[in-house]
C-alpha cells in the first residue's frame, strides 16, 4: 500500500466521521426537548464534525494555500460558536424558555434580580 492510498483512506475516514457528527448534531436540533440541550447539540458535535471534515480535506488536498484557508475556517469556528451559544443561552434564559429549577447552579438569576446590576 502506498502513502497516497493511506492518505486517501485517512481523509475518507475523517470525512465520514465528520459528516456523521454533523448529521447527529442536526438530528439533535430537531429531537431534543429544550433550548439548553439543543444548544449543546448545535455546538459540540457540529464543531467537531466540521473540524474532522476540514482535517479530511487537508489530508486529501495537501496544498499550503488550502491548508491555510482550512486553518482559518477552523479557527473562526472555534472562536465564534461558543460565543453564539452563550448568547443564545442567555437570551433563552431571559425570555423564560429555560426552566431555572432544572439548573444545578443559577448564577444569572442572582445577577438579574439585584437592582442596578442587570447585565
Amino acid at each position: 500500500m502506498s502513502w497516497t492510498s493511506v492518505g486517501d483512506w485517512v481523509a475518507a475516514v475523517c470525512l465520514l466521521l465528520g459528516a456523521g457528527l454533523s448529521f447527529v448534531a442536526g438530528v439533535g436540533l430537531l429531537k431534543l426537548p429544550d433550548t439548553l440541550t439543543r444548544m449543546h447539540a448545535a455546538t459540540k458535535p457540529q464543531v467537531l464534525g466540521l473540524l474532522l471534515v476540514l482535517l479530511g480535506v487537508a489530508v486529501r488536498l495537501r496544498s499550503w494555500v488550502d491548508l491555510g484557508t482550512l486553518v482559518l475556517i477552523g479557527t473562526f469556528q472555534l472562536m465564534t460558536v461558543p460565543v453564539a451559544a452563550h448568547i443564545v443561552g442567555r437570551a433563552a434564559y431571559r425570555t423564560g424558555q429555560v426552566d431555572g429549577e432544572g439548573l444545578v447552579l443559577d448564577e444569572l438569576d442572582e445577577r438579574l434580580t439585584r437592582p442596578g446590576k442587570a447585565s
